[in-house]
C-alpha cells in the first residue's frame, strides 16, 4: 500500500468517525490527489481552526478559485461548520478530509470529475 493510500484510508476513518459518514472513496481519492505533496508535509496537511488567516485561506483558494463559489457571507460559516463537526479542539483536523466535507456540502463533486 502506498503512503497516499494509507493516508486516504486515515482521511476515510476520520470521514466515519467524527462526521458519521461512509465516504465516497473515489472522490476522497481525489481530492488528496488534489492536494499533491502538501498531504505529505505534516503542518500543510493539516487546517488550524483557530486561526483566522488559515480559514481565509481555505476560503479563499479552495471555495472561491477551485471550486469556483461566489464569495458571499456563507462560505465562512460553512468552514466553520466543518471544524466545528470535527472538532474545534482536535488538533489533527486534515485538509483532505474538511475539503471533502466541503466539496460534499456545497455539492461541487463535479470540479474533481
Amino acid at each position: 500500500m502506498s503512503k497516499r493510500d494509507e493516508l486516504v484510508e486515515k482521511y476515510a476513518a476520520d470521514i466515519k468517525d467524527k462526521f458519521g459518514q461512509t465516504p465516497d472513496m473515489d472522490l476522497l481519492y481525489k481530492v488528496a490527489v488534489g492536494l499533491g505533496p502538501a498531504i505529505y508535509n505534516l503542518d500543510a496537511s493539516k487546517v488550524s481552526g483557530s486561526d483566522d488567516k488559515e480559514l481565509e485561506t481555505v476560503k479563499n483558494n479552495f471555495l472561491i478559485k477551485k471550486l469556483g463559489l461566489p464569495d458571499n457571507g456563507d462560505l465562512l460559516g460553512a468552514i466553520n461548520s466543518v471544524i466545528d463537526t470535527y472538532g474545534r479542539s482536535d488538533k489533527n483536523k486534515h485538509r483532505a478530509v474538511i475539503y471533502y466535507m466541503l466539496t460534499k456540502h456545497f455539492g461541487k463533486e463535479s470540479v474533481y470529475n
